[in-house]
C-alpha cells in the first residue's frame, strides 16, 4: 500500500474511534492485512513492469548480437577478400615493374640506328624525305667520310603539330639501315660540333627514348666535373659512365650515386 493510503486509513479509523477508545486486535489485524495486500500489490505491479522493460532489453541485446555476429562475419570475408587482393595487387606490380623496364629496353634498343637532326626549316624535306635526307648528309660530312648516300629506313618529322611561321622547327628523325653508318655520322658530329646546310646550323643526336634520357641526364654534373678535372667519361648506351684515368686504366660506373661519390672522393684528395 503507498503513504497516502495509509495516511488515509489512519484517518478513517480515528474519525470511527471514539476519543479515548482503544484499537482491537482485530482492527490491527485487519489493518495488516490491508496493508499487506495493498503492497503486494504495488510490488507486483513493479515487477510486472520491470519484467516488461527486461524483456524489452533481451530482445535489443538479441537483435545486436545478431548483428554483431552478421557484422563480425562480414567483415571476416572482407579481410579475406582483402589479403588476396593485395597478394595479386603485389604480383601485378611486381610483372609490371618487369613488363616496363622489358618496354624500356626494347624502346632504347628500337632507336640505336636513329638520330635526330634540329634545325632544319620546315618542308625543307620535300615530297621524299629519306631521298634528301640521305644527300643532305653527303654534304654535310663531305665525300670523304661518306662515299655514297647512306641507306635510311625512314625519316620524319617528330610527331607533334606543326609550328607556326616563326617558331622552332621540329626535329627530324632518321633511321638508319646499317648501324656502323649512323655511328659514323654520330661521331663525326661530335667532332665537328656545330654543322651548316644551306646556311642553317644544325646539330645531329642520338635518338634516345624518353627514359634512356632521364637515366643519362642524371650523369650531368658528375660528368662537368670530371671534364673540369681533365679525365676523359664517356657516357655509354644506356647510361653507363666510363672513366679513362691519368694513368690509362678504364674506370666503370654503373649509376649516377657511384659517379657523384667518385667526384667527392677527388675532391677529398
Amino acid at each position: 500500500m503507498s503513504k497516502g493510503k495509509s495516511k488515509q486509513v489512519g484517518k478513517d479509523r480515528e474519525a470511527t474511534s471514539s476519543p479515548g477508545s482503544s484499537i482491537t486486535l482485530a482492527e490491527i489485524s485487519a489493518l495488516h492485512e490491508e496493508l499487506t495486500a495493498s503492497l503486494a500489490a504495488d510490488f507486483k505491479a513493479s515487477f510486472e513492469s520491470l519484467h516488461t522493460k527486461l524483456d524489452n532489453i533481451h530482445s535489443t541485446v538479441t537483435a545486436h548480437d545478431q548483428r554483431i555476429g552478421s557484422l563480425e562475419s562480414g567483415l571476416t570475408e572482407v579481410s579475406q577478400r582483402l589479403e588476396h587482393l593485395e597478394a595479386a595487387c603485389s604480383g601485378l606490380s611486381k610483372e609490371k615493374e618487369s613488363l616496363q623496364l622489358k618496354v624500356s629496353d626494347l624502346e632504347g634498343r628500337s632507336r640505336r640506328q636513329n638520330v635526330r637532326i634540329v634545325g632544319l626549316p620546315e618542308s625543307i624535306e620535300g615530297p621524299r624525305p629519306t631521298i634528301f635526307f640521305s644527300e643532305l648528309l653527303v654534304e654535310v660530312f663531305d665525300h670523304q667520310i661518306l662515299e655514297s648516300p647512306p641507306e635510311l629506313d625512314r625519316a620524319h618529322r617528330i610527331p607533334a603539330p606543326k609550328p607556326a611561321p616563326g617558331q622552332r622547327p621540329r626535329p627530324v628523325v632518321l633511321r638508319f639501315h646499317r648501324y656502323q653508318v649512323k655511328d659514323l655520322v654520330i661521331c663525326e658530329s661530335r667532332k665537328k660540333g656545330v654543322l651548316t646546310y644551306q646556311g642553317h646550323k644544325i646539330r645531329i643526336f642520338d635518338d634516345y627514348s624518353p627514359d634512356v634520357l632521364k637515366l643519362r641526364g642524371e650523369f650531368k654534373e658528375a660528368m662537368a666535373e670530371l671534364y673540369k678535372r681533365g679525365l676523359k667519361p664517356a657516357l655509354l648506351f644506356p647510361a653507363r659512365l666510363r672513366i679513362t684515368l691519368s694513368n690509362g686504366e678504364k674506370m666503370w660506373l654503373l649509376s649516377a650515386s657511384e659517379a657523384n661519390n667518385f667526384v667527392q672522393s677527388l675532391d677529398a684528395k
